[in-house]
């Protein structure tokens, strides 16, 4: 975990540097057992593209659930984020190989509120597209 994030060391426009999480197909089998989602557009590569898809996606939640890791993990806390939200806007696709995909978090520090809460706001693509929108946290700070 990071060193806990001070309230009063950061500052409005403040860059989080960008995290990649590499996503393989055992990542997403494992999501499938923890969540109960196990719809085969998450694991079946012929299932997936038989409904149209270019293969396999991740969970949207998987997703969002990196997002939320970012923000923690900067925050050096996981209690510490008090409200989160963001639209999907794209699929993370997981081709069959040892690369998998990467889905990329940066994030800014877009406001400062009382009760040392900041908010932070979120970026996440994979590839070309951006895979999360009005992605926001509001963190509690020490």
């Amino acid at each position: 975990m990071a060193a806990t994030v001070k309230y009063d060391e950061v500052e409005v426009g403040q860059e989080i540097p960008a995290v990649d999480y590499v996503v393989r197909r055992l990542n997403l089998v494992m999501y499938a057992g923890a969540s109960g989602d196990f719809n085969q557009i998450h694991w079946n590569e012929r299932f997936a593209r038989m409904v149209g898809l270019p293969d396999v996606i991740a969970h949207g939640m998987y997703t969002m659930a990196q997002a939320g890791r970012f923000v923690t993990d900067w925050a050096g806390d996981p209690g510490a984020v008090v409200d989160f939200g963001v639209r999907f806007s794209s699929m993370v696709v997981v081709p069959d190989d040892d690369q998998g995909a990467t889905i990329r978090v940066g994030g800014v520090v877009e406001e400062k509120l009382e009760d040392n809460r900041v908010v932070v706001g979120l970026t996440a693509t994979s590839g070309d597209a951006r895979v999360l929108s009005k992605a926001r946290a509001v963190v509690r700070l020490a």
